[in-house]
């Protein structure tokens, strides 16, 4: 028997860069649920008022969202006043992962490996900080996902143009230490003592360009899960992969960017709150890989569904 959740709101679409994948995402999710028997429907935050989400009578939500006022903090905040349980991560830990540069401080100080970095906000600082990352090197806004605004760097004379193209999206841009190698995730489901990383996951994309269109559009791009990496190996990407989750504070689920470099040494790149959920996604791979179907996944994502901040009793004067 189906566990009763009440009327479930599936937020998706929205007003990011990432819309069109949210949009394939938030269809997929609302059609397993509703195979599952779940009183699901289709909440687009890009095209519906917040009042009118205020007014939806959602007992709980599942945040299919990518990208700006999605997965970096805002909608949660707002469930968060409104008192309905939401999947994913808090407000702080969906901010923090949103913001690349923040996370590398965070992992930095908890001793994760993280490529070496550099921040700017100007042209002028260009040559500087160029001289502290080197090339080649990968320039990228910070807030966005989906490989928006990404450029690899591998002669000074690209760099003016790329750092142009990653400024359209954010103030601060992002050069990072390019490292060259295999292409790896871990997605992660739980929160706390209960995460647990599913099989990793490489991917093998043409000419090792997992780009928008390789990612979400094309079927060029190869994947290997498991990953073929080792026993050791394979341990350490689990235990990194949840280390990472766990130092931002996320729960629910997520997914953990990784380059293994020719040594076999990895380094983590990105923590993903609000990973797609179509059908290229990895999280869904992972999962199935572990015996997971797709409608379990997404039921046992909904049965995490939580507010994150606990109310507390007023003080008496």
């Amino acid at each position: 028997m189906t566990k009763d959740y009440g009327r479930v709101g599936v937020l998706y679409g929205g007003t990011s860069a990432e819309r069109e994948v949210s949009l394939m995402s938030g269809k997929g999710v609302c059609e397993a649920l509703r195979s599952r028997g779940v009183d699901a429907h289709l909440f687009d935050t890009g095209e519906r008022s917040l009042t009118e989400l205020v007014q939806s009578g959602f007992d709980r939500v599942f945040i299919a969202l990518h990208g700006r006022y999605g997965e970096d903090g805002t909608v949660q905040g707002l469930l968060e006043l409104m008192g309905v349980p939401y999947t994913g991560s808090g407000t702080m830990a969906s901010s923090l992962a949103m913001n690349k540069i923040m996370t590398k401080r965070i992992w930095l100080n908890a001793g994760l490996p993280t490529p070496g970095y550099a921040v700017v906000q100007s042209e002028e600082e260009l040559d500087e900080a160029l001289q502290h990352v080197g090339v080649p090197l990968i320039v990228k806004p910070p807030h966005e996902g989906s490989t928006l605004g990404i450029t690899k760097v591998t002669e000074e004379s690209e760099l003016l143009a790329a750092y142009r193209l990653a400024a359209r999206y954010d103030a601060e841009v992002l050069l990072e230490t390019f490292v060259e190698g295999r292409e790896l995730t871990v997605p992660i489901l739980g929160k706390g003592r209960e995460v647990r990383a599913l099989p990793a996951i490489e991917i093998i994309a043409p000419d090792g360009n997992y780009d928008y269109e390789h990612k979400y559009l094309s079927n060029d791009t190869r994947y290997e899960c498991p990953a073929e990496v080792g026993k050791d190996l394979t341990v350490q990407l689990i235990h990194l992969a949840e280390q990472a989750y766990i130092e931002l504070g996320c729960e629910g689920w997520g997914r953990a960017d990784f380059m293994l470099d020719k040594h076999g040494q990895p380094w983590l790149l990105e923590m993903n709150t609000s990973p797609g959920m179509t059908s290229h996604s990895l999280v869904p791979m992972g999962a199935a890989a572990a015996g997971m179907d797709y409608a379990d996944l997404c039921m046992a994502i909904l049965d995490t569904a939580s507010c994150k901040v606990q109310a507390s009793e007023p003080m008496s004067v």
